[in-house]
């Protein structure tokens, strides 16, 4: 088996099963992705761990009333899997993933942008949390401010490429940068 590395967390399946196998074949690829989702979405949502801290984070920002979304490469069914797994449904308002709609978001950009309009939510009242660099190139894309998650699943290219960007260090820092941008 093959250690996962930080930098093939959260790109699209397809693109993960590449990386990490060194196979191009769009059948294998296919092959392998099939396998994989039925796995995933029996049981393997279930290993599932969280981050110390987020829950906390994500219900506090709840209760001070903002309304949370998320925008996400993972599919729809395994996230509402996830979601429902952790008793986090309630803190949600809605959940976008590429395969949402058919034909899919061809990127997080246009997913993002899409959760934007139909969310009826202006980029100037809305805040992007994310962990990867495509999450900073949607948020820039829609105008949206961003904060950089920078623990865990470390996407070295975020930070190098993404001049500007608050970086948290954990939860707690996201809250902190959230509070500071009141004023």
């Amino acid at each position: 088996m093959v250690p996962l590395s930080p930098l093939v967390i959260g790109p699209p399946l397809h693109e993960t099963l590449r990386n990490i196998s060194g196979y191009a074949d769009d059948k294998t690829i296919a092959a392998m992705a099939a396998t994989f989702v039925e796995h995933y979405d029996l049981s393997g949502y279930r290993q599932t761990q969280v981050f110390a801290g987020v829950e906390a984070m994500l219900r506090d920002l709840k209760a001070a009333g903002m309304r949370l979304h998320i925008a996400t490469n993972k599919r729809l069914r395994p996230t509402q899997l996830i979601l429902s797994h952790l008793g986090w449904n309630e803190l949600f308002c809605a959940v976008y993933a590429l395969d949402l709609r058919k034909p899919s978001f061809p990127n997080k950009s246009e997913m993002l942008d899409a959760l934007l309009q139909a969310e009826d939510i202006a980029p100037t009242e809305a805040i992007y949390i994310g962990d990867r660099s495509d999450d900073w190139k949607a948020a820039r894309a829609n105008a949206l401010p961003f904060i950089a998650a920078v623990w865990g699943y470390r996407d070295d290219n975020l930070l190098a490429s993404s001049e500007g960007l608050i970086a948290a260090e954990n939860p707690a820092d996201i809250l902190r940068a959230i509070e500071g941008g009141k004023g």
